[in-house]
């Protein structure tokens, strides 16, 4: 409606799941990191499992037009399902995939992006209601269906492909993908900066020793 900033406000945070496709993509084309793949993977299979769902449910919108939308059928709610999966996934994660400090301080950069998190989450999930394109009910299941599925996917990729990361890294196709498995690296970022600083440093020394010769 003209002149409602609220609505446009949530219209615009409807588009967070495909920054968040974007995002992923992008983060895979420059990092190449397998954990980061399995989480996209995961988003895609949530995605294609919404799907089948809506056409077994076949639950309709409610009533206005909905000439623009891919399907008339709308539970549960796709975005729903998908900010709460990824929030799910996101939370579990950070708490036992990422390295661990040794004070709840050192821990609050966690606190703050689960929290972000599961807020922006439900942000995005208020929307589809205020916005009428879903009920409270389909919102409420999709939230329900993300969260279970999330759970269960970090679950997987921990407890299953986890394991295999180190063969599929090493292997021929790994190698000329260049993947990279951070599984046994405490502190990725801190690990990489320190890299690519000392390749650096040692790459300044060699120039200015060939200049001094």
């Amino acid at each position: 409606m003209k002149g409602d900033i609220m609505g446009q406000i949530l219209a615009m945070s409807s588009l967070l799941p495909v920054c968040l496709g974007v995002s992923f993509v992008t983060l895979i084309i420059f990092r190449r990191d397998l954990h980061t793949i399995s989480f996209l993977t995961g988003l895609v299979l949530d995605e294609a499992f919404n799907w089948v769902l809506k056409h077994l449910i076949q639950e309709g919108r409610p009533k206005r037009d909905r000439s623009n939308l891919y399907t008339e059928y709308g539970m549960p709610s796709s975005h729903s399902q998908f900010m709460w999966f990824f929030a799910t996934y996101m939370t579990f994660f950070i708490w036992i995939r990422v390295y661990r400090n040794y004070s709840i301080l050192d821990d609050l950069w966690k606190v703050v992006v689960c929290v972000g998190s599961f807020f922006v989450a439900s942000v995005v999930a208020y929307s589809r209601i205020y916005l009428e394109y879903h009920t409270a009910a389909q919102v409420v299941w999709g939230g329900v269906v993300g969260v279970v599925a999330g759970s269960l996917w970090f679950a997987f990729v921990q407890l299953v492909l986890t394991p295999l990361f180190p063969h599929l890294a090493s292997s021929p196709v790994g190698e000329f993908l260049m993947l990279r498995d951070s599984t046994l690296i405490p502190h990725v970022l801190w690990f990489e900066y320190t890299s690519s600083r000392s390749e650096a440093r040692s790459r300044q020394r060699k120039i200015i020793s060939r200049k001094s010769q």
